[in-house]
């Protein structure tokens, strides 16, 4: 399992995670109050964003899934991978019908910070390898 600091998940006690590979930490919480709620990343100075109905709809496809899926992590720039989790989460068939990303520009990436969230809520499993990790369902 990932290592993690717990916090409460909001903005002033952040939970503490690492990315899948376990060689950056980065802080994540959760804004409700603003439109639409959020899943705030920031890792040192950088900001990121993603739509909180990320994590529930995650689950869900990976559940439906059924089996391991690959990450797929990359910067919104850079193409991705059919078949991965990363390319779900910029698809036109995902249910908010493209980016979960909420800041243009930082937007990719959904990848590599919300599946140590999934893993921390106990509805996923994640590999922690130093590269091409899969993640699953629990």
């Amino acid at each position: 399992m990932n290592r993690v600091t717990y916090g409460m998940g909001v903005v002033g006690d952040p939970w503490i995670l690492k990315t899948p590979s376990l060689t950056s930490e980065f802080e994540v919480w959760k804004d409700e109050a603003t439109k639409p709620p959020a899943l705030v990343v920031r890792v040192g100075k950088t900001q990121l964003s993603y739509q909180l109905r990320a994590l529930e709809d995650a689950h869900a496809m990976l559940k439906m899934h059924g089996d391991w899926m690959p990450l797929g992590n990359a910067d919104e720039s850079k193409p991705v991978k059919e078949g991965t989790l990363e390319a779900w989460a910029r698809s036109a068939d995902n249910p908010v019908g493209g980016y979960y990303g909420l800041r243009k520009g930082y937007r990719g990436r959904f990848a590599n910070y919300v599946s140590p969230v999934l893993e921390m809520l106990g509805w996923a499993e994640l590999e922690h390898n130093a590269r091409n990790n899969r993640i699953k369902a629990i």
